[in-house]
């Protein structure tokens, strides 16, 4: 393709699912990006919080280039030692004892869901499956996640929605404890509402959501 580009483009080939800036960055380095007429700017949003080192930072080049010498994608039907050892680092770092990985924060809470809903009705039957959500929060883009979130204007579209699924009011302790009962499987909730307002979640919330997963056993998911 021979012809330049322009942010028009976007509006022209590519689904309106999201509404990018009138710029187009090309380059990137730390916290700065630089369009295509060579203005900077400061990047606040860093890939929607995933570039935490910053663009182009020398060590993940670096990392990056060496293993593009090596091999790339093997699919699930291979492992490979990068991936193991990075599992080994988060198992030693946290709680968990498996690790999952995935492509997207979707994916993740998607698998989170399904796997709350099975370990519940492994244990207490399939009667056991609603899930607790909150207002304004955001969990994904998938069927699942979007009814999770609690946010009709991405939902309403794609009804009819997954069932058993309940939203209480962010932050308020009694509005969530109406909801869960002992046929509630788990509980989402994001610490910090991002599209919600960047609302943190207070400590006392937090803590007697936990209290209530452990009276009804319901898994709490921070998702």
């Amino acid at each position: 393709m021979s012809q330049s580009i322009t942010r028009n483009h976007f509006d022209e080939w590519m689904m309106p699912v999201y509404a990018p800036a009138a710029f187009i960055p090309v380059r990137g380095a730390g916290s700065r990006l630089w369009d295509q007429q060579g203005k900077e700017y400061i990047d606040f949003a860093g890939g929607i919080a995933v570039n935490a080192l910053g663009h182009a930072h020398p060590r993940l080049v670096q990392a990056l280039t060496d293993q593009a010498g090596k091999f790339w994608h093997t699919g699930n039907g291979y492992t490979n030692e990068p991936i193991l050892r990075l599992a080994k680092m988060l198992i030693d770092a946290t709680f968990a004892d498996r690790v999952f990985f995935c492509n997207s924060g979707a994916e993740a809470n998607e698998a989170a869901l399904k796997l709350a809903r099975k370990y519940a009705h492994d244990r207490f039957g399939s009667e056991k499956s609603g899930i607790v959500a909150f207002q304004n929060a955001f969990h994904g883009r998938t069927l699942f996640t979007v009814s999770a979130g609690g946010q009709p204007a991405y939902s309403r579209d794609f009804a009819p929605l997954p069932p058993q699924i309940q939203h209480a009011v962010f932050n308020d302790l009694e509005s969530a404890k109406a909801l869960i009962n002992d046929q509630t499987c788990a509980v989402i909730v994001e610490p910090v509402q991002g599209e919600g307002g960047v609302v943190p979640a207070s400590v006392e919330f937090l803590r007697g959501l936990r209290q209530l997963c452990d009276q009804h056993n319901a898994l709490l998911i921070f998702g």
